[in-house]
């Protein structure tokens, strides 16, 4: 059984005039509908909810204002919905709404309760349509956007390929709209910090991601061994291709040895509530050997937070170099830090562990 996550931007379900564009939805439905089946499961991460909204509400652009972009999805969400419904409906498909908030993929319980719930409803043949709930969700409109999520699902789901949906057919190796000879990287095998510069920055005028959130993305979802393709929304036909074999836009291969679920959920969902300033034998010991963190290494606690919260590790130059989940609240570190674990418990009445955060619990950061 393959697993394949497909993301649809603002820009592919949207026209000039602003509003949801019909004939478009319908023809990616047919080419989503067409590869369901045989072998092959589809969630679908869309968005356009704001877009639709700006057409029921008269905006001529995206709102600025958090308020107005509430309401926009608000208004918005329950017609991206009903296209979608008509159109898979034509196809003899079933969707599903599922509205996601940062909360339910950083927080472990409700994490598993959300793959437990996309399984099922796959396991129904049904095809799961996902959005952020950005009626609600003030951080996610703010800085979020649908290429990161995508990522994150294709790791909840443990999915073989996420498909890109783009206005563009790629990334290029420089602007096109600026150089009419830049030409499409058919292949990535390695992100690098230069490529990433490629990708400019800015998105659209009704969605928030552009080609750098698409390349984060891609990042994460290849550390989780899924196979990203960034490939025209506009073209019909691409996604059973890609499927058959056939080479369309940009693809990110996988990493040879893919993060573990619970270690991708440390590494990408669960929001860091504080840091640790660690020295550099605790920074060796992380990086070089393997080992666990111990209160003999942090040289101060930042922020706030509680047992089983998420905490950056931080090395003297200020480079976080990676994330775990700690033992001990952000006052009892205060009290434990520097010192030999041997002493814990003697300063704190009890000890939950010798680590401040098992190696279990952490993941190196790139």
């Amino acid at each position: 059984m393959s697993r394949i996550v497909v993301k649809i931007g603002s820009n592919i379900l949207t026209d000039i005039k602003g509003g949801l564009n019909q004939k478009r939805i319908d023809a990616v439905a047919k080419d989503i509908s067409d590869i369901c089946g045989s072998g092959n499961e589809v969630v679908v991460v869309s968005s356009g909810a704001v877009a639709a909204g700006m057409k029921k509400l008269g905006l001529k652009e995206k709102p600025k204002e958090i308020r107005l972009k509430q309401a926009a999805a608000a208004v918005g969400q329950s017609s991206l919905m009903w296209a979608y419904e008509k159109s898979f409906g034509d196809f003899k498909k079933k969707v599903a709404q599922v509205l996601l908030t940062r909360e339910d993929l950083s927080e472990r319980a409700r994490y598993l309760n959300s793959k437990n719930t996309l399984i099922t409803l796959l396991s129904y043949g049904i095809i799961p349509i996902i959005n952020e709930n950005d009626t609600v969700a003030t951080d996610e409109i703010k800085f979020g956007d649908n290429d990161r999520l995508a990522a994150l699902v294709s790791g909840l789901i443990d999915a073989e390929r996420l498909i890109i949906l783009s206005d563009v057919d790629g990334l290029y190796s420089s602007d096109p709209k600026e150089n009419p000879d830049a030409e499409i990287i058919p292949y990535v095998d390695k992100m690098t910090s230069e490529l990433e510069a490629k990708a400019g920055g800015a998105g659209s005028a009704v969605g928030t991601g552009g080609m750098y959130s698409k390349i984060l993305s891609a990042k994460k979802a290849t550390a989780y061994g899924t196979r990203v393709h960034i490939i025209s929304g506009r073209k019909k036909g691409l996604i059973a291709s890609l499927l058959k074999g056939a080479h369309h836009g940009t693809e990110f291969r996988p990493h040879a040895k893919k993060i573990s679920s619970r270690k991708g959920w440390i590494a990408y969902a669960v929001k860091p509530k504080g840091s640790l300033i660690i020295d550099d034998g605790a920074v060796n010991a992380v990086l070089k050997t393997g080992k666990s963190l111990l209160p003999s290494g942090i040289v101060k606690v930042e922020g706030e937070f509680d047992t089983g919260d998420a905490v950056y590790f931080v090395d003297l130059n200020g480079n976080r170099i990676a994330k775990g989940i700690v033992n001990y609240s952000s006052q009892d570190m205060e009290r434990i830090k520097g010192r030999k674990t041997s002493e814990i418990e003697t300063i704190l009445g009890y000890k939950y562990s010798d680590e401040v955060v098992h190696r279990d619990n952490l993941v190196v950061l790139s």
